[in-house]
């Protein structure tokens, strides 16, 4: 995940461009110091910002967005090629009216015969593979471990049972909060429906307004304090008491199932169910069922939204006057089911990457991530096997608020955090709209090794199943934002290799000079954090930019300086 030595443009350089046989050996060169002084936009963002906000410019817009507008400006009169994407997820919805027509379909295979026509192993992958067949729940890998000891090597298993203790502890400390606020939230409820009452008898309707119970005049005792009690309600900036009442029943509710979720972990009784039965395969030997899962690559529940949202992110149609337009043009999305409610396994994620590589992907998305990995070496094979395709695999830094540097997180591309297996991995992580001290998430990952660069991933618009549209914040939002440049790049600048393209964007981001709240640093007992440099957070202190990226690209496969 570090930039390529740095190659200064001399004379030397024009010698290259000429001799050269293949643009793909033509290095880098080293990413300009375009340090930003622009002010911040000061007024609130509008709808259509708060929208689009990642496609905006920092310059132009005073959004620190990855300026795809502008490189669309670049772009007019080029031609591109069209780049299938694979997106390594949970179920993606390609039915969706801002997906369909960017849904990669499997040439050589016909829908719904029941056949291996094209011979890959896998029978009727039309839009791509589901390595869960019908499975959608799923334990988190240190559940697996525990419950199957074998899988894991001596050193693992310790962390494991390490982590566990930790978890328990916590979650016994965390039950004496949840059970005081949901007893707190109890006693609201009861006096709301209480006042709720009383104020539907004396207005003599149930459809009444915050407006309605301000301007009661009573001097009965009861009523006043029901009033009172509203007040207090309305404080809390809540508009009216049906509201009140939607919003402790809520709580309740949540208070409720964390506490029983920290119950099952403490007694150990979430260890018990065996999800992987529904697919059918030992998870733990990758040769076993070949071709295991089938062709349904879409949701299984309409919750299951993560794969649309990503895929959306990246290729939704553009300019269709649906929905939202996605950062590239000449996409096809190839989804790839692998990541379930709970933690992925290795094989899945393997096989995927595989299945992706072998079926045309130029780039895969991978957002998601775990603390354990059992069999690693499954995935980081498949890395190497995608690096030796020519293929880029954008990867999600994580959502936990450390330095990855230090605390593994999985998939990686570095076995011991320092040198890569291979040259073809981008790990990204998020940042907001706010061109301040808030400008990476507070959730995201971070490492001056292992982190490469920031993308757009807080609040971020994007398609969910059955035409729905939500906004969603995580760096698996910045790292498919990440994965529509690189496809804009190789679909416009077909010739660059994937390393090529990594490190065109990585050295052509926009580079911050802002002292920001490091994430995962703030806390009751230090509630403004801890303000680092933006460019103490990753390798390159950048942030993606479409612009410079095209740009860049131009200039190395034309020879210009």
């Amino acid at each position: 995940m570090r930039i390529l030595k740095p190659v200064l443009y001399t004379a030397v350089v024009g010698l290259v461009f000429t001799s050269c046989k293949s643009i793909s050996s033509i290095p880098v060169p080293k990413g300009t110091n375009n340090v930003v002084t622009i002010s911040a936009k000061k007024g609130a963002l509008t709808d259509s910002e708060k929208d689009n906000w990642q496609h905006l410019d920092l310059a132009t817009d005073t959004i620190p967005g990855m300026s795809v507008n502008k490189a669309y400006e670049f772009l007019k009169g080029k031609e591109g090629v069209e780049v299938i994407v694979g997106v390594v997820d949970s179920g993606t919805d390609l039915k969706h009216e801002d997906l369909v027509d960017v849904a990669w379909v499997n040439p050589k295979e016909v829908a719904g015969n029941g056949k291996d026509d094209d011979k890959n192993g896998y029978v009727d992958d039309v839009n791509g593979w589901n390595f869960l067949g019908k499975s959608y729940k799923e334990h988190l890998e240190y559940e697996r471990i525990l419950m199957n000891p074998d899988i894991a090597d001596a050193e693992t298993l310790a962390e494991v049972k390490k982590y566990y203790k930790e978890k328990v502890d916590g979650a016994k400390k965390a039950n004496e909060n949840l059970l005081r606020n949901k007893t707190r939230y109890e006693q609201l409820s009861q006096g709301v429906n209480s006042a709720d009452e009383a104020f539907a008898k004396h207005l003599n309707k149930k459809d009444y307004t915050k407006a309605d119970v301000l301007a009661i005049k009573t001097e009965d005792e009861t009523l006043l304090k029901h009033i009172n009690f509203a007040k207090q309600m309305f404080g809390f900036g809540l508009p009216s008491m049906a509201a009140a009442k939607k919003e402790l029943k809520n709580g309740i509710e949540y208070f409720t199932s964390q506490l029983n979720k920290n119950k099952k972990m403490i007694s150990g009784d979430n260890l018990k169910t065996d999800y992987r039965t529904v697919v059918g395969d030992n998870a733990y030997d990758i040769k076993d069922k070949p071709g295991y899962g089938d062709g349904n690559t879409g949701h299984s529940v309409k919750k299951e939204a993560h794969g649309s949202h990503v895929s959306g992110i990246i290729a939704a149609t553009r300019n269709n006057e649906k929905g939202m337009n996605g950062v590239a043009n000449n996409v096809k999305i190839m989804a790839v089911r692998s990541v379930s409610d709970g933690d992925e396994y290795d094989k899945d994620v393997a096989l995927g990457i595989r299945y992706a590589v072998d079926n045309g992907a130029k780039i895969i998305n991978t957002s998601f991530g775990k603390a354990f990995s059992p069999n690693k070496e499954w995935v980081y094979d498949a890395i190497k096997y995608a690096a030796k395709n020519d293929v880029l695999i954008v990867n999600a830094a994580g959502n936990d608020g450390k330095n990855i540097d230090v605390e593994k997180t999985y998939p990686n591309d570095s076995k011991d955090l320092k040198v890569e297996i291979a040259d073809n991995v981008l790990t990204i992580g998020a940042m907001s709209a706010n061109y301040n001290e808030k400008l990476p998430a507070s959730f995201s990952n971070y490492g001056k090794i292992n982190v490469d660069i920031f993308a757009p991933g807080v609040q971020v618009y994007s398609t969910t199943p059955e035409n729905g549209y939500a906004k969603f914040s995580g760096t698996s939002m910045a790292a498919p934002s990440t994965a529509g440049v690189a496809a804009l790049v190789r679909s416009y600048y077909p010739k660059l290799s994937a390393s090529q393209v990594k490190h065109i964007i990585m050295n052509s981001g926009t580079k911050i000079d802002l002292k920001v709240i490091k994430p995962g640093s703030q806390s009751r007992k230090n509630p403004k954090g801890e303000l680092v440099s933006f460019s103490d957070l990753s390798v390159t202190g950048r942030v993606v930019n479409a612009y410079n990226a095209l740009k860049m690209a131009d200039n190395i496969v034309n020879g210009k300086k």
